[in-house]
């Protein structure tokens, strides 16, 4: 599994932000996500972000599912925020990790490979780590193998 290591987080006041860490200095590690492009689809978009965040090519094998929450802005009007963000199962065709177009490179302080059986304790976000889960079930289920 392809995981980042975002390029920083807001820090608390009076703190600075580092490369790949939340603002109390834990190492974040999430999976590749953004935002849909108009005119795109929700598979589209997972196809292009890990590109864009990783430098790998991959083909949607298929969705793994959606996570909601609520949470509440730390800027501007400080609005309650509804969030849905779709998970999709995708497999590594071709690129070399850590390969990122300059206009993405200031998203990502660093891209690496964890094993997926690792990736549920090893992953920074809840939503992250249940998707994480949720792909080691459906590609250990009789008759899927590697997916292939």
């Amino acid at each position: 599994m392809v995981a980042i290591q975002p390029a920083g987080r807001r820090p608390p006041k009076g703190k600075r932000a580092k490369p790949g860490l939340d603002g109390s200095g834990k190492i974040v590690l999430a999976l590749p996500k953004g935002i849909i492009d108009p005119g795109e689809r929700a598979e589209q978009t997972a196809v292009r972000e890990v590109r864009e965040e990783t430098g790998v090519q991959a083909e949607l094998i298929g969705k793994l599912g959606d996570v909601k929450y609520v949470y509440m802005r730390s800027w501007g009007d400080r609005a309650r925020v509804f969030k849905v963000v779709s998970y999709f199962l995708l497999r590594y065709r071709s690129g070399r990790l850590g390969n990122l177009p300059p206009e993405t490179r200031h998203e990502v302080a660093r891209t690496l490979w964890i094993a997926l059986d690792e990736a549920p304790q090893r992953l920074t976000y809840k939503g992250d780590r249940e998707m994480a889960q949720k792909a080691l079930e459906r590609l250990s289920a009789p008759g899927l193998g590697s997916a292939e």
